[in-house]
């Protein structure tokens, strides 16, 4: 377990800049490396319009802290070129001192596609909008400041493109997010260097992380090249579940660590015996302090 990344993966909805500063303080004084935001317009539920631009607010992250990774989990593919995405993440990089990484994801809320009138495809549409987004951005981020790039797909076309100034980082970490196994886990395994998955059961990683390596071994990747994050949540017994996602709570039961420190402690275990190298605490406003609290203790105690 000595090499489990523990992070927590911050929602910009339904909050503040002063409060996500000082919540994003509060995390990096404890003990954890990874912090991210996600990419949204809208909140869950599609009925809030309440939410903080993700670039900009990728970008107060990185100025914000000084040690811990920053990472985006994840931008929607259908809501920006590759181009604006790469160049971003490439000046998030140096404002962060070589701290950026980038997640990248389908798209699933039509609400938000259907409020701002961006078209929402059949999913084999925007899963290739997603990989073709994900090879430009590996193209444009992990070549060099004097490299030029050419591509010609179905979505996106590019013709002697660069990226300058280059990221800070010689290798900028990418990421896939989603569960989907026919193309998901397929594009992570073939281009990511990490691969994300929210609130599923520690059964239902494990098949899909055996599924990764397997993926992995048939592109001539090492499996372990591949870091594998997990979001979790946090609630006190069942009725905080409730409580939290409403509807949603039977569903995201599975991936919510509950009680004591000693459960949590059994819950983070279970997810690192199925394979996560990367344990996230996924939390919205209004945000709890306690959960934080609750896992630091856990990790320190390790």
């Amino acid at each position: 377990m000595a090499d489990i990344v523990f992070g927590v993966h911050t929602g910009p909805s339904n909050t503040t800049t002063a409060e996500l500063i000082s919540l994003w303080r509060h995390i990096e004084d404890g003990p954890f490396d990874w912090i991210s935001i996600w990419d949204h317009f809208y909140g869950a539920d599609g009925t809030s319009p309440d939410n903080l631009e993700a670039v900009a607010m990728h970008t107060a992250l990185a100025m914000t802290t000084t040690r811990v990774t920053c990472g985006s989990l994840v931008y929607c593919a259908g809501y920006r070129h590759p181009a604006v995405l790469a160049n971003a993440m490439a000046t998030i990089d140096h404002l962060s001192g070589g701290r950026c990484a980038f997640g990248i994801g389908a798209g699933w809320a039509t609400f938000e596609y259907a409020a701002y009138g961006i078209p929402y495809d059949r999913a084999g549409v925007r899963l290739d909008v997603m990989e073709e987004s994900l090879r430009c951005v590996q193209g444009l981020l992990h070549h060099g400041a004097d490299h030029r790039f050419d591509f010609a797909g179905q979505h996106f076309t590019m013709t002697d493109a660069a990226c300058v100034p280059a990221p800070v980082q010689p290798h900028l970490p990418l990421w896939v997010g989603g569960a989907g196994e026919r193309r998901t886990l397929p594009i992570a395994a073939k281009y990511a260097d990490g691969w994300n998955v929210p609130f599923i059961s520690p059964g239902q990683f494990a098949r899909k992380n055996a599924l990764l390596d397997e993926l992995c071994e048939r592109e001539g990747r090492d499996p372990s090249s591949v870091a594998r994050a997990v979001n979790v949540g946090y609630a006190v017994d069942a009725a905080s579940i409730a409580s939290q996602f409403g509807p949603l709570a039977e569903a995201l039961a599975p991936g919510v660590l509950t009680g004591s420190t000693d459960e949590i402690a059994e819950g983070v275990g279970r997810f690192i015996n199925a394979g996560a190298t990367q344990i996230n605490l996924a939390l919205r406003a209004p945000f709890s302090l306690e959960a934080i609290d609750a896992l630091a203790t856990y990790i320190e105690s390790r």
